[in-house]
């Protein structure tokens, strides 16, 4: 099963897969989850509903995408902020990643249930600032991917629906030549 991480829906929403422009997308997640591929969890949910835009309607229209802390994940808990404490991170870093319950549900839910955590994140071992999903999914044995991955893995195709009219399209090298036509003297003779 691939775990959603938040960034991938904020990315995706304001950025290269916005509804109005790639509403595939969006229905390959509704589509991904129904066939039991793709899923996320309440406080990654919870985090979305704050908004007042089109990824907190979905989130809201969604709401089975999204599933609550079991004694799985929990049991994750312990070990997770273990590993965290005993790495050279500021201690604002964990606080940050204690109190973020998503990043935190998130790999403690991949690791209970053996799921492949989705992220843009990238792994920063060396980071101090601030604990990564990759770093901390490594860490708990967990599988971690970029979103591109998973849509080649589940084999979605986002096709164009309709037809689109021909624009006529200038491009600098097509603009009418305006001026001398001496090219080779660099200018007036």
């Amino acid at each position: 099963m691939y775990l959603v991480d938040a960034s991938i829906l904020i990315d995706a929403k304001n950025r290269y897969y916005a509804f109005d422009i790639a509403p595939g997308f969006w229905t390959w997640l509704e589509q991904g989850h129904q066939a039991g591929e793709l899923i996320s969890i309440d406080a990654v949910r919870e985090e979305r509903l704050s908004g007042d835009d089109e990824l907190a309607d979905w989130a809201r229209d969604h709401p089975g995408f999204f599933l609550p802390v079991d004694q799985r994940t929990a049991q994750n808990f312990a070990p997770l902020s273990t590993w965290a404490a005993r790495q050279d991170y500021r201690q604002d870093a964990l606080n940050a990643f204690s109190s973020d319950q998503a990043d935190f549900l998130l790999i403690a839910h991949a690791a209970g249930h053996g799921d492949t955590v989705v992220t843009n994140e990238l792994p920063s071992p060396n980071a101090r600032k601030r604990v990564k999903i990759p770093d901390a999914s490594v860490a708990m044995g967990v599988e971690y991917v970029d979103v591109f991955t998973v849509l080649r893995t589940t084999g979605a195709k986002l096709h164009l629906h309709g037809r689109m009219e021909a624009r006529p399209r200038l491009r600098p090298w097509h603009r009418p030549f305006q001026g001398s036509t001496d090219l080779c003297s660099g200018g007036e003779q």
